[in-house]
């Protein structure tokens, strides 16, 4: 059963001042509109149950990527073309690039927005992974002012974050300071290899100084109701010069400490032996080259 876009209303201010007194005003009444992309879906299956929009797309403060310090801070509502194009996003994260790449297919990419993706809250989501290996902030607006908390608190369940009723993310904030030899590695595994929801996404990233792993983050999508860290096998890596064996431990850390859930897309055991695999995979180039040359994924 189709949506009728009559029974829907669209509100589009001019400025972000504008569009947080509106915010304000209404709370949840009043829902943040980005990209579309998953709205228009709920729509076409008449299954979208808020009714008043407020449309943040054209708002020219949420759409720019800047550097600020050593700090780079993208707009809520820069498209995944944006960011799979720009120098700044491309010489810093490459795993955000990929992710990008990968979210859909083109027409997709030039409407969704990263600030979407995020509020959506979807555990499947393709950007989210890499922005926990990147130790992203989200700044979120509000007639009260702005405020940052770390990306790895911001989803608190599925579906649900900490995003207050009169607020709206306003920009993504990731530091670019880095020490020693970096290595990103992004890995999405779906039905297909493009258009796919995924079944399983792994994003690494991390930095080794004097062969000894000064920095790791590893993370996991599609895999529990919100994207999550492998926190134990990070604390295994971290501080050692890593070896194939050393690196087999922790890709049996991660099985030992990751529950997976079950779902339409695909079964626990599945997802459980490909995060297993494609961690192995990624972590086990980084050994094999050595702690003193760069690896990309």
């Amino acid at each position: 059963m189709r949506g009728l876009t009559t029974r829907y209303e669209l509100l589009r201010p001019h400025s972000l001042v504008e569009a947080l007194a509106m915010r304000a005003a209404e709370g949840p009444a009043l829902k943040p509109f980005a990209g579309g992309t998953d709205l228009m879906v709920s729509l076409e299956a008449g299954t979208l149950k808020d009714r008043r929009f407020l449309d943040l797309s054209r708002l020219a403060e949420l759409r720019q990527v800047s550097l600020d310090g050593d700090q780079l801070v993208i707009g809520a509502m820069v498209t995944y073309t944006q960011l799979a194009r720009h120098p700044l996003v491309i010489r810093n994260f490459p795993n955000i690039v990929q992710a990008a790449v990968l979210t859909g297919a083109r027409a997709i990419q030039n409407r969704g927005t990263l600030g979407g993706n995020i509020a959506n809250a979807s555990p499947a989501a393709d950007t989210p992974p890499a922005l926990l290996t990147y130790d992203a902030e989200i700044e979120l607006g509000s007639v009260r002012g702005r405020r940052r908390l770390p990306y790895c608190e911001f989803h608190t369940g599925y579906k649900q974050t900490l995003m207050g009723p009169d607020e709206i993310i306003t920009a993504i904030v990731i530091s670019t300071a880095r020490q020693g030899t970096l290595r990103h590695g992004y890995v999405k595994v779906g039905t297909r290899s493009a258009q796919a929801i995924s079944k399983v996404v792994f994003s690494a990233s991390g930095s080794f100084d004097g062969g000894v792993c000064h920095s790791v983050r590893l993370a996991f999508g599609s895999v529990a109701p919100k994207v999550l860290r492998a926190q134990a096998a990070e604390d295994l890596l971290l501080g050692k010069v890593w070896t194939v064996d050393l690196v087999n431990e922790a890709v049996l850390t991660i099985a030992a400490t990751l529950s997976p859930i079950d779902d339409i897309r695909s079964s626990a055991a599945y997802r459980l032996g490909v995060s297993s695999n494609v961690a192995a995979r990624v972590l086990s180039q980084w050994a094999r080259q050595g702690a003193n040359s760069v690896g990309l994924d």
